[in-house]
């Protein structure tokens, strides 16, 4: 098969990485790609969240299966334009997206089906905003309704907090994304992911994960697109992921059928648990990053035979086979992330780094230039172990960490705190 993957992250990379090892892959395409993900794959330029100019490639090029990874050509309608033109293809359509990007239709759904979820108000002006948090205090949680590339979510722990994310959302700190906002209830407990495959029909859950989205140690800092992970997470046990499934996946995936936007690709469910009972905090309607990383080490080559089931629509035949292991990604990022850093910066030490099954260094925001890889965004790797326990796998990583020349970069100490 020759497959085309859209995106330039650590998540796309570490997909890239799952599918190169499946020997169904014949020649791998990745659009725009970095320079860690031209060490595995074709890295061509291509406006990715133009459906038409996406065809035309895939057209051309005998493209014969599209993994879409980020979320801008979902809500794009990306997906769309490759069905619509019978190209197989591995993401929700526009319609399906909306449980991403829009947090009041997600909150309209587990209405409808009754999930259960944190209490809320929906708001396009400021004033009415204001007097809604006034009214409910804080802790507070404050929601940029569209996408915002997972930072327009502020915890306010201060009405003063709370206040000042509103002036920024409504003042244009999120563009669009912010002209309307989602007000929610703090919900106690611990957060994990829950991944799950939807083939408009069937589901199959592929996996748990725990993001670390604190820029500091200890959970301290400002909220960030995620700065580690691992999996599995211990807090989602069999039995809460059973319950989770039950009263809040499953209800969703029947309603988005009901209302003729069947969901198809996979979904990511934040969950909030506490006493082992879940209640949903977000959905996504991609791969999460760097929860992605962690998932796709466990897996490896069987991914890609996972999403092809799932974009043709035979999840009922297909199972997970997994190891009794454990994975932990740490995110590198640049000095300043998530508020203003620099790019250009040279990486020194990644050819020493290991590139097996159980050890990768995936490129999140990087580029070649003569003087070698630079960093090219805020999240710049994501190092990356796999092992028979986590402590192992944390160990394995902070020691890949340890080689990595970066002067200008930094990374949390602690992931993996909550399980260790």
């Amino acid at each position: 098969m020759n497959i085309l993957i859209l995106g330039s992250g650590g998540r796309e990379h570490s997909l890239a990485w799952a599918v190169a090892q499946n020997p169904k892959c014949d020649r791998l395409i990745v659009a725009p790609g970095n320079a860690g993900i031209a060490k595995i794959a074709d890295c061509v330029s291509l406006d990715i969240v133009d459906g038409v100019a996406v065809l035309e490639f895939v057209l051309k090029n005998a493209i014969d299966f599209v993994i879409i990874g980020p979320e801008a050509p979902l809500a794009a309608g990306v997906a769309d334009v490759l069905r619509a033109a019978d190209v197989l293809c591995f993401g929700p359509s526009q319609a399906a997206a909306k449980l991403e990007a829009s947090k009041f239709f997600t909150k309209s759904i587990c209405d409808a089906v009754g999930a259960p979820t944190a209490g809320y108000g929906h708001f396009t002006n400021l004033q009415s905003a204001k007097d809604y948090v006034y009214k409910m205090g804080a802790p507070i949680v404050v929601k940029a309704d569209g996408l915002a590339a997972g930072k327009g979510v502020i915890v306010a722990m201060t009405l003063q907090a709370a206040l000042e994310a509103l002036e920024n959302m409504f003042g244009g700190e999120f563009g669009s994304a912010g002209t309307e906002v989602v007000i929610e209830e703090f919900m106690d407990g611990e957060e994990a992911s829950y991944f799950i495959l939807c083939d408009g029909t069937d589901v199959l859950a592929i996996g748990t994960a725990q993001d670390h989205k604190r820029a500091g140690d200890g959970d301290t800092g400002p909220n960030t697109g995620g700065m580690g992970a691992y999996s599995p997470a211990a807090v989602l046990s069999d039995a809460v992921a059973e319950k989770a499934m039950t009263e809040i996946i499953k209800p969703t995936m029947a309603e988005m059928a009901r209302r003729g936007t069947p969901y198809q690709g996979v979904l990511y469910a934040g969950l909030m648990i506490k006493d082992g009972v879940p209640r949903l905090v977000e959905y996504n309607a991609r791969f999460g990053d760097p929860e992605c990383q962690v998932l796709m080490m466990r897996l490896g080559a069987q991914a890609l035979d996972l999403l092809i089931a799932c974009a043709e629509e035979r999840l009922s035949h297909v199972k997970v086979n997994w190891a009794e292991d454990h994975a932990l990604t740490v995110v590198m990022a640049a000095n300043g992330y998530p508020g203003t850093y620099t790019d250009g910066s040279v990486i020194g030490g990644l050819d020493a780094l290991p590139t097996t099954s159980s050890n990768m260094c995936f490129h999140a925001g990087t580029a070649q230039s003569d003087a070698g890889t630079t960093a090219q965004g805020g999240r710049v790797l994501n190092i990356t172990a796999r092992a028979s326990n986590l402590a192992e796998a944390r160990a394995q990583a902070y020691g890949m960490v340890d080689k990595i020349d970066w002067p200008e970069g930094f990374c949390r100490q602690d992931i993996g705190w909550r399980a260790l």
